[in-house]
């Protein structure tokens, strides 16, 4: 549709309903309640006839939104697919029944009509009088989105007045569906069978140390299922946990709206939330062990983060992944073991430790074992271990740590390079007439300063060079160090060998039988008698 024309027919006075545009309508409710979907058909009904009835008017069936808000476009599927129909030119006009219809945000309104006027739509936003059309129309937009913007955050601030209100009044917000309790009219009462698996929760973790997915297997094991009939889920451990609600408490304001338009939220700092003890919240467990448990909850959170990812932490242990059980298919899980005043790590099948050490035969395997296990395959492995350090150290040098400063000092040299540049253009520009004395001085001087900076930092990074060097001296005796095995072998040099080793069947408490995976060459059997310590390896059992 030519814009321009139809615009200039409009003025000489000709009827909008004269017009020869083929017509479309946009729809939509905010709910699906039963009245707002009887208000959508009604709207159907209304601008299908108005359309059909207008003899220089071609009908084009119309697009229809059920149930979503207006706040936001993004999930809004009929009025997304309507804007693409426009761009392939499928219709010239759009009547629609007020502003709010199309969008509640201002921004959202004047850029979907401005992108319909580039692909020649008009819209007519029929309780609100305007015709996109019209030259003034986008004023008139302006002002009417922006009074429909205000009432979604009026309507914003009565929500949470209502909120407020109903705190006050003994009305617990939040979740109806929480372990522990039945709520009903905001009312929060105890369902004493799951308070059972609560209290169970917190004492499994607070006082005999459990972590959130072995307490969620405990419980299966125990008996007790999800909601749905299946495994008791380590989320729900994790929630239940972390709720303040089991102690009493009322707790709100974790996160904060930032944009009541998208409904954008961000987390809150903890120091931050609304917290107290609320007479309308039944304890289930005491604030003595609620807050143990989740100082404890707290610790472990944080080492967790101290690593780069939950993988990292998992495996940080030298053997973490690296022991698999013939029989099960299953890895190994790490324990510390306490045996007459000495502690040992040792590495158990992960279905024996789950489901208690009847279910699975093959034997728990020490630390100090692979070690002693690995440690003549090393040797034969490793027989120049100055040429193995020297290789170790030129891979070293080329990472950015031990470049000179980091690779910091290439980037320095490269700036002072460019600052050069800098100064010599500024300098013909001035021979050239094309700057004043003063402006000159002052951009020179600017120029000189940040040069005294960047050597300056240049000189800095040259004398770091010596520390690297002394940095990788001491990173090769330690390598040689390591590499002599004078100490025994060290798990973290035996890990780094072994990629995964299988404890197989038929091994004992007298008897370990493995089959080493290392990283390079073929499988190697191994047998090692605990009694005597002696050793005897096999290309493969």
């Amino acid at each position: 549709m030519n814009i321009l024309r139809i615009r200039a027919e409009l003025a000489a006075g000709r009827p909008l309903f004269d017009l020869p545009l083929r017509v479309t309508f946009y729809a939509r409710v905010s709910t699906d309640k039963a009245e707002q979907r009887s208000s959508l058909d009604h709207q159907v009904q209304y601008y299908t006839q108005l359309i059909a009835s207008r003899p220089a008017w071609i009908y084009v069936p119309g697009y229809v939104d059920e149930g979503l808000s207006g706040t936001s476009t993004r999930k809004r599927e009929s009025f997304l697919r309507m804007i693409g129909d426009a761009r392939a030119g499928k219709f010239d006009f759009i009547i629609t029944k007020e502003i709010s219809r199309f969008s509640r945000s201002t921004l959202d309104s004047i850029r979907y009509t401005q992108a319909l006027l580039e692909c020649g739509v008009g819209v007519l936003f029929q309780n609100d009088g305007i015709n996109t059309l019209d030259p003034d129309s986008e004023f008139r937009l302006v002002v009417m989105a922006g009074v429909a913007q205000d009432e979604v955050r009026k309507l914003s601030q009565r929500l949470k007045f209502g909120f407020r209100q109903a705190i006050r009044n003994g009305h617990v917000l939040g979740s109806d569906n929480l372990w522990g309790y039945h709520k009903r009219g905001g009312i929060l009462t105890v369902h004493q069978e799951e308070a059972r698996a609560v209290r169970r929760v917190f004492h499994l973790y607070a006082d005999q140390g459990l972590g959130i997915r072995r307490i969620a297997q405990r419980l299966t094991q125990e008996g007790w299922t999800s909601r749905l009939g299946g495994p008791f889920n380590p989320l729900t451990v994790r929630h239940i946990l972390c709720n303040p609600k089991y102690k009493g408490w009322y707790c709100a304001g974790k996160s904060q709206t930032v944009d009541y338009r998208t409904k954008r939220k961000l987390p809150v700092e903890e120091a931050e939330w609304v917290m107290y003890p609320d007479p309308a919240v039944p304890a289930i467990v005491s604030e003595e062990l609620w807050d143990r448990a989740n100082a404890l909850y707290k610790s472990r959170s944080g080492q967790a983060r101290a690593h780069k990812s939950a993988a990292d932490f998992h495996n940080r242990y030298p053997y973490s992944g690296k022991l698999r059980c013939a029989l099960h298919r299953a890895s190994f899980h790490r324990q510390v073991r306490r045996r007459g005043g000495e502690t040992r790590e040792v590495w158990v099948c992960r279905v024996a430790r789950t489901q208690g050490r009847a279910s699975c035969p093959l034997p728990a395997v020490e630390t100090a074992e692979l070690n002693r296990v690995l440690t003549p395959l090393l040797s034969a492995l490793v027989p120049r271990r100055e040429a193995l350090a020297d290789a170790v150290l030129r891979l070293l040098r080329r990472t950015e740590e031990f470049q000179p400063g980091g690779g910091r000092l290439a980037q320095t040299e490269g700036a002072l390079a460019a600052l050069t540049a800098r100064q010599e253009r500024l300098l013909a520009l001035s021979l050239e007439g094309a700057l004043s004395p003063r402006e000159y001085k002052a951009r020179s001087q600017g120029f000189d300063r940040q040069r005294q900076e960047l050597e300056a930092r240049r000189a800095a990074l040259l004398e770091e060079e010596g520390g690297g060097a002394e940095k990788l001296a001491h990173i090769k005796a330690a390598l040689l160090e390591l590499l002599s095995l004078e100490d025994g072998l060290e798990a973290a040099l035996g890990a780094a060998v072994l990629d995964h080793a299988v404890v197989l069947e038929g091994s004992t408490r007298e008897v370990l039988r493995l089959e080493l995976h290392l990283t390079f060459g073929g499988p190697v059997g191994a047998v090692f008698h605990r009694g005597d310590g002696s050793l005897c390896f096999t290309p493969s059992l």
